[in-house]
């Protein structure tokens, strides 16, 4: 393992869910006060509450009233409710990826063996992962949290690049960062912008422990699918990631 590329993870299922209601604050989705009710009847827990804390149910309850219609891939996107089934919540870019997919020629191009597939799809929605199911039709939700595997990588000649969408609701950065800061690794560059054509895409910050280095960013106005929806961004990064070789010496 010389290094890893990681966009958008869930890690650790309390800390990335939990950091949820800490972000719809700082992105004003909540207002203050629903934020310091929760904050000081829930006790750092917003995830797997006391069912006798009535006075943290209560505030939780404010703040799914908040955000129960806010789009969780990107939050400045228009908010469609998957469950409706009168509703077509795909959207044209998945709708052409799809059909594009399918076309044989394009299939035989990715040398796909005829037959072994019946159809492509953007999202295969059998494993979709939703909070609080323990599995699906395809796999069960057997590994609460892939933190150990980080912390383990730390005492390899290894580099790890892992960025967020700012505007992911999914997993937000805020859980990101804090499973990072749990590395206790030293910080090798502060926060700053990196740029795409002179604009600013977004942040990043590099880490370093002997001869382990990580780097994350965000990218900026960006949601759950980053590669997606921004190519050049996510290219920057990792065109840089590739590049790098520097190694911290000691920690």
């Amino acid at each position: 393992m010389q290094g890893y590329i990681v966009c958008s993870p869930l890690t650790n299922k309390f800390m990335d869910f939990n950091s949820r209601l800490e972000y719809a604050y700082r992105m004003a989705l909540i207002s203050n006060d629903i934020h310091k009710s929760a904050v000081d009847n829930c006790h750092g827990n917003y995830v797997d509450i006391d069912s006798a804390n009535s006075v943290c149910a209560k505030s939780l309850q404010r703040y799914q009233e908040c955000t129960s219609h806010i789009n969780t891939n990107n939050i400045l996107v228009p908010f469609c409710d998957e469950n409706d089934p009168t509703l077509d919540c795909n959207t044209d870019t998945h709708k052409a990826i799809n059909k594009w997919a399918n076309v044989e020629v394009v299939q035989q191009a990715l040398k796909v063996r005829e037959g072994t597939i019946e159809r492509f799809e953007m999202i295969n929605k059998t494993l979709h992962y939703a909070q609080g199911k323990n599995d699906t039709f395809g796999y069960s939700y057997d590994i609460f949290s892939s933190f150990s595997y980080h912390k383990k990588l730390m005492s390899k000649k290894c580099r790890a690049l892992i960025f967020s969408g700012d505007h992911d609701f999914t997993f937000p950065y805020v859980g990101v960062e804090q499973w990072i800061t749990s590395l206790n690794l030293q910080v090798e560059v502060p926060w700053k912008p990196f740029y795409v054509d002179d604009q600013v895409g977004g942040y990043e910050t590099k880490y370093a422990q002997n001869y382990y280095s990580l780097t994350y960013a965000t990218v900026k106005g960006e949601g759950h699918q980053v590669p997606l929806n921004s190519p050049r961004e996510s290219l920057v990064l990792a065109q840089e990631f590739f590049a790098s070789q520097t190694y911290s010496s000691d920690s």
